[in-house]
């Protein structure tokens, strides 16, 4: 139980509570309520995206970045609390863009600091990082995955760690050719604690692929899952359902998300095929709840990075309408989901290229309706 961040999640529930109440029922009233311990929590009453069952609330985790362009971020539980980091730097691809971490144990995000960054140790040249992915092993060491290079068709995989649950980090180490480890988003634990990472290539057509970390030393990988010729897809993001099936949703430039699936722990996939939900060639992640459901955050548009929705599904093929997080002009992409181990959702998003956003849910109180057709329900 992280306590912390329960208690912010409590307070968030409150102040949404607030919206019910007639005296502040006008549309032009405008409530913010700050204290000294969530300072960055601002939350507008008025919003009707904020009355939405099951939704807490949310926060900017800095009130001003110290970049002028931040995106991709990734979220994971330390002891007593949250972690969340992403790129940022003058703009994407720019050489000066690093990792950045912001940590949460109860007081508010931390002040963001670079974790890690495309300098090359031998002629101290730099290039751009991109997409990391925080990861706790259930040995307690906490990995932080990335990527560096020029671009997606030519950046290499990074990998570093820490047992302190980022406050040190250890010395960075680069992946095999031909592996990037987790691309996007966070990989799974299975019971062997081999690491099933979903992950992609780009250098010659969008392909995607599963990477496997087995005993911390050793990495495998799949074949890839689609031709580009037949659906051109990266970035998938994995869920093992409850009777061990998993699940690759993937990003797709066919207007929709696709998938594949495997029932043999990643060792063979289905031939991946579109799904029912749009997606305008932008990431999503997701993951399988405590009861069993996956909860899925994305786009649910094929044009755009707005509107930023949550559905949710008992089997990964019928999905049902939870909430809507940005429905205005602008974008909202590329989240990062977890379950933490007090029960809610913690999901982290790109707002805008200028800040990073941190939404509180509760699943057991989503009121869901059924995606009819790839239509979401009005």
């Amino acid at each position: 139980m992280i306590r912390n961040i329960s208690t912010l999640a409590k307070r968030l529930a409150a102040l949404a509570a607030l919206a019910m109440l007639p005296a502040l029922s006008n549309a032009q009233d405008n409530v913010e309520i700050v204290s000294a311990d969530t300072a960055t929590v601002d939350i507008d009453v008025a919003n009707p995206l904020d009355n939405q069952p099951g939704l807490y609330g949310s926060e900017m985790i800095a009130e001003k970045m110290p970049v002028a362009e931040v995106h991709a971020s990734t979220i994971v539980e330390i002891e007593g609390g949250l972690a969340t980091a992403w790129f940022g730097g003058t703009k994407e691809k720019a050489r000066d863009v690093v990792i950045w971490m912001s940590r949460n144990t109860g007081n508010g995000w931390s002040k963001p600091i670079v974790v890690a960054d495309g300098v090359n140790p031998k002629d101290r040249t730099q290039q751009a990082c991109w997409n990391p992915v925080l990861f706790k092993q259930s040995t307690g060491s906490l990995i932080l995955f990335y990527k560096v290079g020029p671009s997606p068709t030519r950046w290499w995989g990074m990998m570093k760690r820490s047992d302190d649950d980022g406050v040190t980090w250890k010395k960075p180490v680069r992946l095999p050719d031909g592996f990037v480890g987790p691309v996007k988003n966070k990989p799974i634990e299975l019971s062997n604690r081999t690491l099933l990472c979903g992950s992609s290539l780009e250098d010659a057509g969008w392909r995607v692929q599963v990477e496997k970390f087995i005993q911390n030393r050793y990495w495998s990988k799949s074949k890839p899952l689609n031709s580009p010729l037949d659906h051109s897809a990266i970035q998938p993001t994995l869920l093992q359902y409850p009777d061990g099936s998993i699940q690759a949703l993937c990003r797709s430039k066919s207007g929709r998300l696709t998938e594949s699936w495997s029932t043999n722990n990643g060792g063979k996939w289905s031939r991946m095929r579109r799904t029912s939900l749009p997606n305008p060639n932008s990431g999503a992640d997701g993951t399988v709840l405590a009861d069993g459901r996956a909860l899925l955050v994305y786009n649910h548009t094929r044009n755009g990075r707005s509107p930023l929705n949550v559905s949710v599904s008992s089997n990964g093929k019928e999905w049902e309408g939870a909430l809507v997080l940005e429905n205005q002009p602008g974008e909202y992409s590329y989240p990062a989901v977890i379950q933490t181990s007090d029960g809610n959702v913690h999901i982290t998003y790109t707002h805008n290229r200028t800040n990073i956003k941190h939404v509180v849910v509760d699943p057991t109180k989503l009121k869901t309706v059924p995606i009819v057709q790839g239509q979401w329900p009005q």
